[in-house]
C-alpha cells in the first residue's frame, strides 16, 4: 500500500490493552495513524500485575518496533517450570533454549508491558483515548460504530476498518454480532500476590499438587511471587519463602472457554480476549492476543484481510485444546486417574521429543512463524 493510501485508511481500535497497544504500533510503524479507545479511565495499576508471561514469541514479535529490549531490561526471565505432587517432583521443564535472540520465557506486570508499549506509540504521535466508550458496531461491511466521549456526548465514525481488541465482554463482538460459544468451569479460582521482606528465588515457577488441588507459584518481582489456587484455604497450605511484608493483591475469578468460529466479519476484527478466552495455565492469553494483532496489522499493510480468520483460528484451536487439557490435568479429583497422571508425567518428561514440544509451547514457539520477519536467529 502506497504512503498516501496508508494515511487515507480510517482504522479504528477499541480497546487499549496489550493487544490493542500492540495494533496500533504494528500499524504505526508501517505508516498508518490508527485511532485507539477505551472506556477506562487509564492503564491499570500497577500493583495488579494480571498477565505476567510474556513468551519468546512475543518478543520476536515486538522487536521490530523496539519494545523487545525495553521488556527484557525490566522482566525476570524463568529458567525452569516445575511440577510437584506435594513435595514429589514430577517434572522440569527448562525454559532455556540453546540458540535465538530471545531464548527464554519472562514475566513482567502486564502494567508495565502496557505502559512500555503505550511509551513506544506516542513517539508515533498517538495515545489511547480513555474514557470513549464503544457502544455499538453495526454494518460491518463499512463499519458504522458509536462512540460515547469523555464528556458523555455521543458521536458516529464510519471507519474503514474496526479491530476489537476490548477483553472478554467485548462490544465489539456483541453488537457486531459474532457468536462466541463455549464453557464456563465452576471451579473458582484464588489468586494472591505476596510481597516479602527479603528477596526471594524467582528463577523458576511451579505447581504443587495438593491431591486433589492445586497450588502454584509464579515470580512477580524480586521480592513479590504470585500464587493462584484451586482451594479455597490455599494460605494456610503455603510455604512461604520468606516472612510476609504485606499482600499487595488478591482476586478470584473463573476460567472460561470460549472462542469465535470467526475472528472477522467484513471489515470487523476480533483480537485477543474478543475473540477467545481460556484458562491462564500455560500463560498464553496475553501472548496469543499479541500474535493476533501483529497478523492482523500485518495482512491489513498486504490488503490480504480475508486470510485473517483462516490462518488464526489454526493457532487459537491448538491453544485452546493444549490449555483445557492442561487444565483438566491439574483439577483432578478421582484419585485414580490422579495416581495414573503422577507415574504417566515423569515418564513422558523422559521422552526428547516430549521435552522439546513442552519447550516449544512454554516459549510459544508451537504456532505458525512470522512470515515478516524471516529466519529468527
Amino acid at each position: 500500500m502506497t504512503p498516501a493510501a496508508k494515511r487515507d485508511l480510517s482504522v479504528l481500535i477499541v480497546g487499549a490493552g496489550p493487544v490493542g497497544l500492540t495494533a496500533a504500533l504494528e500499524l504505526a510503524r508501517r505508516g498508518y495513524r490508527p485511532r485507539i479507545v477505551d472506556k477506562a479511565t487509564g492503564f491499570a495499576p500497577e500493583t495488579e500485575s494480571r498477565a505476567l508471561a510474556v513468551n519468546v514469541r512475543t518478543l520476536e514479535l515486538l522487536e521490530p518496533v523496539g519494545v523487545s529490549e525495553k521488556i527484557v531490561a525490566e522482566a525476570r526471565p524463568i529458567r525452569e517450570i516445575r511440577l510437584y505432587s506435594r513435595t514429589r517432583l514430577l517434572l522440569r521443564v527448562e525454559t532455556v533454549r540453546a540458540e535465538g535472540r530471545y531464548r527464554s520465557l519472562h514475566t513482567l506486570a502486564q502494567a508495565r508491558t502496557e505502559r512500555l508499549l503505550a511509551a513506544r506509540l506516542a513517539e508515533f504521535g498517538i495515545a489511547p483515548e480513555w474514557q470513549t466508550e464503544c457502544l455499538d458496531v453495526t454494518e460491518p461491511d463499512r463499519p458504522r460504530v458509536s462512540l460515547q466521549l469523555t464528556d458523555g456526548s455521543l458521536t458516529e465514525m464510519r471507519p474503514d476498518i474496526v479491530i476489537g481488541t476490548d477483553g472478554a465482554h467485548s462490544a465489539v463482538r456483541k453488537s457486531a454480532g459474532f457468536a462466541f460459544p463455549g464453557e464456563a468451569l465452576s471451579q473458582i479460582f484464588h489468586l494472591a500476590d505476596f510481597r516479602y521482606r527479603k528477596p526471594v528465588d524467582i528463577s523458576h515457577a511451579e505447581a504443587r499438587f495438593q491431591e486433589p488441588g492445586v497450588i502454584a507459584r509464579f515470580p512477580v518481582s524480586p521480592d513479590t511471587l504470585r500464587y493462584v489456587s484451586s482451594l479455597a484455604d490455599y494460605k494456610e497450605r503455603i510455604d512461604h519463602p520468606a516472612a510476609i511484608a504485606e499482600t499487595v493483591w488478591e482476586s478470584t475469578f473463573h476460567v472460561s472457554f470460549r472462542h469465535t468460529e470467526e475472528m472477522s466479519k467484513g471489515k470487523v476484527f476480533l483480537a485477543g480476549d474478543a475473540a477467545h478466552i481460556h484458562s491462564p495455565v500455560g500463560g498464553r492469553g496475553m501472548n496469543l492476543g499479541i500474535e493476533d494483532a501483529c497478523w492482523l496489522a500485518w495482512l491489513i499493510d498486504e490488503g490480504r484481510t480475508a486470510e485473517y480468520s483462516k490462518l488464526r483460528a489454526p493457532a487459537v484451536r491448538r491453544v485452546m485444546a493444549d490449555t483445557r487439557q492442561n487444565t483438566r490435568m491439574i483439577l483432578l479429583k478421582n484419585p485414580i486417574l490422579r495416581a495414573l497422571r503422577n507415574a504417566v508425567v515423569p515418564a513422558l518428561a523422559r521422552l526428547s521429543w516430549v521435552r522439546q514440544e513442552g519447550l516449544k509451547g512454554a516459549l510459544g514457539l508451537d504456532t505458525p512463524a512470522p512470515p515478516w520477519l524471516g529466519p529468527q536467529a
